[in-house]
């Protein structure tokens, strides 16, 4: 079973239980969950990770028994995953139920960084009628145009819901792989950038000025 939840609820759930439990949190990078008793990555963290248990990621196989953990939690891991289907596997065979967070299409488009233009593997969608993650492999559909410190600053507290997916699993990760992207021509990022400066020039004619100057001085210094 696998169904749409919220990090701020997965949260509660951890901390009322994180006494009892065993808690994994599984690519965590410099910012495991503060629950999880251990921290896994494939970058060995060990000197950063000194209140927790990390254990270094060598290959496809977890290092970990079957149902070691009573929770996994793995936020924005599966989409950097080659073996998507192996990785499910071993979530599924370390723990019972967890949570897995992972980017919208929207934001893994829109995203200015190598991270997420060479990094990411998949796109995932979620079915809510039938409780089914599609995955298909990532193609570029939209030309990045917002940075990482614009994306946490702003747009993830108020757009969350539109750019990240958040869910909940019980004893199976039910999954499939499925081609759901609609083919289309890929607006560029300087007709992006026409349009917002043609509508703030129809706009604000005073402001059009100093906007149109701007924006030749940029172009005059990126061909320099």
């Amino acid at each position: 079973m696998i169904k749409r939840t919220s990090r701020e609820h997965v949260l509660k759930i951890l901390e009322k239980n994180h006494k009892s439990w065993q808690i994994l949190d599984i690519g965590c990078n410099r910012d495991a969950v503060q629950y999880a008793q251990t921290a896994a990555d494939i970058q060995d963290l060990t000197s950063f990770y000194k209140d927790k248990k990390f254990v270094l990621i060598e290959g496809k196989d977890l290092p970990f028994e079957d149902n070691e953990f009573d929770f996994v939690f793995a936020s924005h891991v599966i989409e950097h995953v080659e073996d998507v289907s192996y990785f499910i596997k071993e979530l599924q065979r370390i723990s019972k139920k967890g949570y897995i967070e992972l980017p919208s299409m929207l934001e893994d488009n829109i995203v200015l960084s190598e991270n997420n233009s060479k990094d990411h593997k998949w796109f995932f969608q979620f079915d809510d009628v039938n409780n089914i993650l599609l995955a298909e492999p990532k193609k570029q559909l939209i030309e990045p145009f917002i940075t990482f410190g614009v994306l946490f600053g702003s747009l993830r507290k108020n757009f969350r819901s539109s750019l990240v997916i958040e869910l909940y699993w019980e004893n199976e990760i039910n999954y499939k792989f499925l081609n759901f992207t609609i083919p289309a021509k890929k607006p560029l990022f300087i007709s992006i950038i026409k349009k917002y400066f043609s509508f703030h020039i129809r706009n604000n004619k005073l402001a059009s000025i100093f906007i149109f100057s701007v924006l030749i001085l940029i172009i005059i210094n990126f061909l320099i």
